[in-house]
């Protein structure tokens, strides 16, 4: 940490002397003190935990006007020179207030005893373990010894908690050393049976977390404490795992015993984000922000300088609650500029109801200090809620109800005089479906008309956003680069099924090449462009569980009949008149139905073998068919007279999830995009008695809008209004925002 985060420290420590600000700067000073400099010749001092409510001796840092101080019973610093104060009189409890009390003087105290009777327990059944005896193989005589002294219910020392071992320089391990060493002179323990002791807490922590029993670990942590011990940082990222199974504080003593671990975690190891989470964690339940994102300024340069949603979250979450909005603002902006940082809706939707119920969004609104130094050109009302929502639509396509939820109440709460009333927890959202003034605000659900992309409370028109002509050849491109990855998967299956696979980098190319050649063939044939690709085998199987080459025929039909113009995309393997279905079953085609596949010969396009028809019919979406076309847009618009399903195209006709190609084909958004103006799913009616039957076919056409999050303009006055798709509603409904005009 560098000088100005100890400027920082020593600024916010000294503002006030409330135990609170005391204990935020412990933790901070805990987890930083490898870094601490000394500051105008003095060393800074870890602050006291407000774990031992006796101890009111507690160190704090130097005051600006030298010295160390030392808080009397009100509260109150006092000046204490550091030179006053040595480690035999933080031994043996000696430390006294400025009224003569002493304090800390643990020593014969007993450990509390519903926590200490689950570490007995615990204790008692780890030492039979095989694995335990085996630490203990040449040393078993020590083991009685170690384990009584472990189940002694009474201190052998005075209470030692972390502020006693966090001295100026980083010295921890010095002091250690020092309280190993009397605890040693104490308790008559050899080193070899102190490493023992060790070693068997650390079992200890195996056996809890296997068991998820916090109470042991109580104990446990007061043994090490108490014995001076060295845990590996393994062993202490055990303990921080089992004791934040309980919650953030000791409900009796009100102590945060992860925040503790994770201090003496790293004042002897590298911080990890496990300890810097449970120390922010620790400062947020405090109440201190402001402490929490100082701690993170402190490592800022170091190996965890990158910023991480788990440990930022919590802290723009009470910004928000405390309505200091300009922080949280600060902070949110450091948030969403920062990689490693992955804004969730969640945290959007908390912090635009934050800003919306402090009134930020108003027209009439004061502006909020800092905004437009972060970029923000409308530091408040409706322009600043757009830029806002306009940065969320970048990283988030939906929300949940809740936070829909959230939105509302917190939009009615900012606008008392919109007549918008908050909702309750159990309350659900109930969709508006009339006309809304222009000056009324609007936080509500809505259906949106799937034919012609309405809004029925603002008259807005949703948008249909399509993939842009970059992301277009980028599913081109990764389309080729997945045929040869598939053929190399494909082949490596044959191989584990003991099949010969020679020559696959080759087969893999070949793959590639012959998927390349369909492109090329696409983008040069002349004569009527493909409007509908078919997804082939996909229709064949449905509802049969085998290949129906009847139901293939009504689809081509079908399609023609809509106006459209089919290829067909089939594996060669199923135009042959005997064929493997899966293991153990075989299928034989009826010389009606190999008259049939011929007749769909011009227009069908057979894939090799060795190459995955879901390729092709994916590529033949993004082609574009420059020859065919003739650079004329093919899409059909809405109202069109032929009665065509309107849209882009082609049209994919297939119900194929694509679970499997989803993630290796585009990001969400973009394949969100594709899936709503490409896929046409499809369900056909049961045949009477006969399969060859003409069958009706319900084609459910694509999206005429986009299902993501998007804002356009309300017709007559300008204003936005913004539409979210929500995860637990229907596909056509929205929570619809839009603030009075």
């Amino acid at each position: 940490m560098g000088q100005r985060a100890v400027h920082r420290l020593a600024s916010f420590c000294t503002l006030a002397s409330c135990s609170s600000t005391a204990d935020a700067a412990s933790a901070f000073i805990g987890t930083t003190h490898r870094c601490l400099r000394p500051l105008h010749g003095r060393a800074i001092l870890p602050l006291h935990f407000s774990t031992h409510t006796r101890y009111r001796g507690a160190l704090e840092p130097h005051s600006p006007l030298g010295g160390k101080r030392r808080r009397d019973r009100l509260g109150w610093a006092h000046h204490v020179s550091l030179s006053d104060i040595t480690l035999s009189e933080v031994e043996s409890g000696s430390m006294m207030d400025d009224d003569g009390d002493q304090n800390c003087n643990y020593s014969g105290e007993c450990f509390d005893e519903q926590h200490f009777a689950a570490f007995e327990g615990a204790i008692d059944e780890i030492v039979s373990k095989r694995n335990v005896m085996r630490d203990f193989r040449k040393n078993e005589a020590d083991l009685s010894v170690v384990k009584a002294h472990l189940l002694e219910k009474r201190r052998t020392l005075s209470c030692w908690g972390i502020e006693h071992f966090l001295p100026p320089n980083g010295a921890a391990n010095q002091r250690l050393q020092e309280r190993r060493e009397a605890y040693l002179d104490a308790t008559g323990l050899t080193p070899p049976q102190h490493k023992l002791a060790t070693v068997l807490l650390a079992h200890l922590a195996d056996h809890c977390a296997k068991n998820r029993a916090p109470a042991p670990l109580h104990v446990a942590w007061e043994k090490i404490l108490e014995a001076g011990m060295t845990p590996l940082s393994r062993t202490l990222s055990t303990y921080l795992y089992v004791l934040s199974l309980e919650g953030e504080t000791d409900g009796a003593s009100g102590r945060d015993v992860a925040a503790e671990v994770a201090t003496f975690h790293d004042a002897l190891y590298e911080p990890t984000e496990k300890t810097i989470t449970l120390l922010v964690k620790s400062l947020v339940g405090r109440g201190d922000a402001a402490g929490a994102e100082a701690l993170l300024d402190g490592i800022s340069d170091g190996p965890l300088g990158q910023l991480r949603h788990r440990t930022t979250s919590p802290i723009l979450k009470l910004y928000c609650e405390k309505g200091e909005i300009g922080s949280a603002l600060r902070l949110y902006h450091r948030m969403r500029t920062t990689s490693r940082v992955k804004m969730d809706a969640a945290t959007y939707a908390e912090f635009i109801a934050a800003v919306a119920e402090n009134g930020y969004f108003r027209s009439n609104a004061n502006c909020i200090v800092g905004a437009e130094d972060l970029g923000y050109a409308q530091p408040c009302g409706p322009g600043f809620l757009d830029a806002l929502i306009a940065e969320m639509a970048e990283d988030v396509l939906d929300i949940s109800e809740e936070s829909a939820k959230l939105l509302h109440n917190g939009f009615a709460s900012g606008f008392k005089d919109s007549g918008l009333s908050a909702l309750s927890e159990s309350e659900g959202m109930t969709s508006v479906t009339s006309l809304c003034k222009d000056d009324a605000l609007v936080a509500d659900r809505v259906a949106v008309d799937k034919d012609t992309a309405k809004c029925p409370v603002t008259d807005t028109t949703l948008r249909l956003i399509v993939l842009e002509q970059s992301q277009r050849v980028h599913v081109h491109d990764t389309l080729l680069e997945m045929a040869r990855h598939k053929s190399m998967e494909y082949t490596a299956r044959l191989a584990a099924r003991g099949r010969s696979t020679s020559d696959n980098a080759e087969k893999a190319e070949l793959a590639t090449q012959i998927l390349k050649e369909f492109s090329e063939w696409l983008d040069a044939r002349e004569g009527k462009p493909y409007t509908a690709i078919v997804d082939g085998a996909n229709v064949a199987y449905f509802g049969w569980g085998k290949v129906n080459v009847h139901q293939l025929i009504h689809m081509v039909d079908a399609l023609e009949k809509q106006g459209e113009h089919p290829l067909v995309v089939f594996p060669e393997k199923y135009t042959r008149k005997k064929f493997h279905l899966r293991a153990g079953m075989m299928q034989v085609l009826k010389d009606e139905e190999m008259g049939l596949l011929e007749s769909l010969k011009e227009k069908m396009y057979v894939v090799p073998p060795m190459c995955l028809d879901d390729l092709y019919w994916m590529l033949a979406s993004v082609s574009n068919q420059t020859a065919s076309t003739a650079g004329q847009d093919i899409a059909v618009p809405k109202d069109n007279a032929e009665g065509r399903f309107p849209g882009l195209r082609p049209l994919v006709v297939t119900n194929d999830k694509m679970r499997d190609h989803k993630m290796d084909l585009l990001e969400e958004r973009a394949f969100r995009r594709w899936c709503c103006s490409h896929i046409v799913n499809y369900n056909f009616t049961e045949f009477i008695e006969n399969q060859w039957e003409e069958r009706e076919i319900a084609f459910h056409e694509a999206d005429v809008f986009s299902d993501e999050i998007q804002g356009n303009a309300c017709p007559g006055t300008g204003a936005m209004a913004w539409h979210f798709p929500v995860s637990e509603w229907e596909g056509n409904e929205r929570f619809c925002l839009r603030l009075p005009s």
